[in-house]
């Protein structure tokens, strides 16, 4: 066989946004990921919005910009069909 031809397998750590580290082995030696079994919902029974308010709010509010607008141009229309 060659050598080196595969990648080393060594000692790495898995960090976890919440804080939580795990140790195993890999390819590479630190892997950084956002989401774990530790804060996982499905793992911990607990649910968890994050900002799922701020974007209603934002749509909400491009919403209502939009449809004031398109009122405004219809009656801008109405108003030069008068004329």
């Amino acid at each position: 066989m060659k050598a080196d031809t595969h990648p080393r397998y060594v000692q790495s750590e898995i960090r976890c946004a919440c804080g939580n580290a795990i140790q195993t082995r890999s390819t590479k030696p630190q892997l950084l990921i956002g989401i774990c079994n530790a804060c996982h919902p499905f793992y911990t029974g607990q649910q968890k919005f994050v900002d799922t308010a701020g974007r209603v709010d934002k749509f909400q509010q491009r919403l209502a910009k939009t449809q004031a607008a398109q009122a405004a141009q219809a009656e801008a229309a109405s108003k030069k069909k008068k004329k």
